[in-house]
């Protein structure tokens, strides 16, 4: 039996874990009847169209609310959207710190300002190699190289034990703009002896080798850029400043101006230049001087590369952009890879590009785009420098889990535990993953509506998509004789010219609601819902016949 009065560390994946994408999860020290808790990251997720209307999906903080003043505070690794997205939704409520650095505070900032969002934050700063210290947690972020500016692993110590949250990382000791992943202060938390619990990012456990530097891109880009006879527009995620800088570089290696498209983009960069990133890069024009710069001599930077309808590159492809346009022997470079979903959305866009006659490059050509994260040969070389006794792989789709775990195991790592978003897991003392323990759900943004997916109206939606909407409205007095109606709306079904020569459709369903009427005894006649529900069924299974789908029926009945 477990000690109820022994102090544990325990971790609870709220999400990212069994997905890629919004990340959350709780650290908690303590006996199971006093336990304080900390948060790190509080991210999102983008919806597909299997989710027609929602924008976002936000991890549910149930379990957390339910702890009340035991959460402490939140730590935020980085701000790239799957890791901090959801902060100014979810966390207010918590009234309670968020630890960050500089860069990502500024994000934070910007991101309010632009969504117009009153809601306050208790941000306070979070440096590296400067540890600091939340109730029993004591903290540390470590410098990892990834495709934001200041990414961070925390060490985070209590009583009961330590661990390393990795968030996301890889291996550049090349990168574009700031330091490399630190190195010797992770190889000093393997050589100091201490029990260690590696919590780490799986998105690349299926791939071997090491992922390529930064570097790599600027030197492709630029050979692209000097290639290109007329205008190069370049997109790729706003967030990847150094890949802005990269962008730049070769744009002037290559004798042109860059103009930068998009708000996210140019807010980033504003940050960016605050901060002193950008020291050395020559400032951007703005995008309405693209077409007064010779068609030989501009790189445009611009947003949208996962195919957002309203972003500048879908906007471009379709010639809608009010300041950019390219044409037929200019060159579009997608220097980035689509988020899973995303994909149909980005082939069309590129296909809009290349029909019009303009020169798509991606990644699949051209090396223009390398990921922020560790392959399977980074992960064993940050094994062999920390030396975890436990393994908890994270930040991955089922297939990336498992194979994270597999590589773990067969290096020699004691306990690995493989595990999805709600479970609890034990990592000191008596390393034990319990299944299902806590609510781990989801929200939904529906426009301004932040609802769980079953207050969101989703599977109506759905219903409406595949069987459109037969609307049925009569009035029946006292006797349940029909004195008006019915009067129909037809959405959403497919209606043929030849069928509508004699009144189609609609002549079918009129036939169908007075034989449905006609057949119900008078007595019954006299109940609304009776009625209604009768010729629901009637009008339903008459255009299955026809149509071979069951469309969505609501029948009105009127008593007068």
């Amino acid at each position: 039996m477990t000690d109820k009065h022994r102090d544990e560390l325990v971790f609870i994946p709220l999400g990212g874990v069994g997905e890629i994408g919004m990340n959350m999860a709780a650290y908690g020290f303590g006996p199971v009847t006093d336990r304080k808790w900390i948060v790190v990251d509080c991210g999102v997720s983008f919806a597909g169209p299997e989710l027609p209307g929602i924008e976002l999906i936000m991890p549910d903080p149930s379990f957390l609310e339910g702890e009340g003043d035991n959460v402490l505070a939140l730590v935020l690794t980085h701000s790239h959207e799957d890791h901090y997205g959801a902060v100014l939704d979810l966390w207010p409520d918590f009234a309670r710190p968020v630890y960050c650095t500089g860069f990502t505070a500024a994000m934070l900032d910007a991101k309010r300002a632009a969504n117009e969002i009153t809601a306050d934050l208790d941000l306070r700063p979070m440096r590296v190699g400067k540890p600091f210290a939340v109730g029993p947690f004591h903290i540390e972020a470590i410098n990892m190289a990834h495709s934001i500016p200041e990414s961070c692993a925390l060490l985070i110590d209590t009583p009961a034990g330590r661990l390393l949250h990795t968030g996301d990382w890889k291996l550049d000791d090349t990168p574009v703009l700031g330091p490399p992943t630190d190195a010797a202060r992770l190889k000093r938390i393997g050589e100091d002896g201490k029990p260690l619990a590696l919590i780490c990012d799986s998105t690349n456990a299926m791939k071997e080798g090491t992922s390529p530097s930064e570097r790599e891109i600027g030197a492709s880009l630029q050979r692209l850029i000097e290639q290109a006879e007329h205008r190069v527009a370049v997109t790729t995620f706003a967030s990847n400043l150094g890949r802005v800088v990269s962008i730049a570089r070769a744009a002037h290696a290559a004798g042109r101006e860059v103009v930068l498209a998009g708000r996210a983009l140019q807010r980033v960069v504003a940050i960016g230049r605050e901060l002193g990133m950008l020291d050395g890069v020559p400032p951007f024009h703005d995008q309405d001087v693209f077409k007064q710069l010779p068609r030989s001599k501009v790189v445009a930077i611009i947003t949208g590369s996962q195919g957002e309808a309203r972003a500048a590159t879908a906007r471009i492809a379709a010639d809608q952009h009010p300041a950019v346009s390219l044409d037929p022997g200019d060159t579009m470079i997608f220097s980035s890879w689509a988020i899973p979903g995303n994909e149909r959305a980005v082939i069309d866009i590129q296909n809009n590009f290349i029909d019009r006659g303009i020169k798509v490059i991606t990644n699949a050509e051209e090396r223009v785009h390398v990921t922020g994260h560790p392959r399977r040969g980074e992960m064993t070389r940050l094994y062999d420098w920390v030396k975890p006794s436990i393994l908890v792989p994270v930040h991955g789709e089922a297939a990336h889990l498992a194979a994270h775990a597999e590589l773990g195991r067969r290096h020699g790592i004691e306990t690995v535990l493989e595990i999805r978003n709600g479970d609890e897991v034990r990592l000191f003392p008596d390393p034990e993953a319990i299944k299902h323990e806590v609510l781990a759900g989801e929200l939904y943004l529906d426009g301004d509506v932040l609802c769980t997916p079953e207050e969101s109206g989703v599977r109506e939606r759905r219903r409406l998509s595949f069987g459109g909407m037969i609307v049925v409205s009569l009035c029946l007095d006292r006797r349940g004789e029909a004195v008006a109606g019915p009067e129909l709306i037809i959405e959403g079904l497919p209606l043929l010219a030849e069928d509508e020569e004699d009144g189609g459709l609609a002549r079918q369903i009129f036939s169908i609601v007075r034989g449905t009427l006609k057949s119900i005894p008078a007595k019954r006649r006299k109940d609304a819902e009776t009625v209604a529900e009768a010729i629901r069924r009637a009008v339903r299974a008459e255009i299955a016949d026809y149509w071979g789908r069951r469309p969505n029926v609501r029948v009105i009945v009127h008593k007068i």
